[in-house]
């Protein structure tokens, strides 16, 4: 049971980066009402891609790996918990710009979106594929044993 809830914690967290990176390829493009439908389908994906991400890895954590005493006692774990809700805060504007357009897009018309604004959602987008790094750093980190304490 423990190696299906990894491939599935593996699975969700592949599907979070690349997601993101659709995302951010797209919205670097003209927003036609084609690519607003994408960006909109990507980011629900990309949410519930993190749900999953969380509920598999707080499983793991609980119920299926070494438990909550050791990882809770990791500074790579808990700096990953932190990433990972930086992450989730930083896609918060995105969601919410993308959940703006339903009605432009309902009406068959593009959303407007201006520079000013397409480049706040570039550069959060920016800081969620950093965290999305960091985060694989701590995994490695945590992997090797590094930062136990306690």
């Amino acid at each position: 049971m423990s190696a299906f809830f990894a491939f599935l914690h593996h699975v969700a967290a592949f599907t979070v980066a690349a997601t993101l990176a659709i995302e951010f390829v797209l919205i670097g493009g003209d927003i036609t009402v084609r690519n607003a439908r994408r960006l909109q389908r990507t980011d629900m994906v990309f949410g519930m891609s993190a749900g999953v991400l969380l509920l598999v890895g707080l499983l793991r954590v609980f119920y299926f790996e070494k438990g909550p005493a050791y990882y809770f006692h990791s500074w790579p774990f808990l700096a990953k918990l932190v990433l990972f809700l930086g992450v989730g805060l930083a896609s918060i504007p995105p969601t919410l710009e993308f959940l703006s357009w339903r009605a432009a897009l309902r009406a068959g018309q593009a959303p407007a979106l201006s520079d000013a604004r397409r480049r706040r959602l570039r550069g959060l987008m920016h800081l969620e594929l950093a965290g999305i790094v960091l985060i694989l750093l701590c995994a490695a980190l945590m992997a090797r044993g590094v930062g136990t304490f306690g």
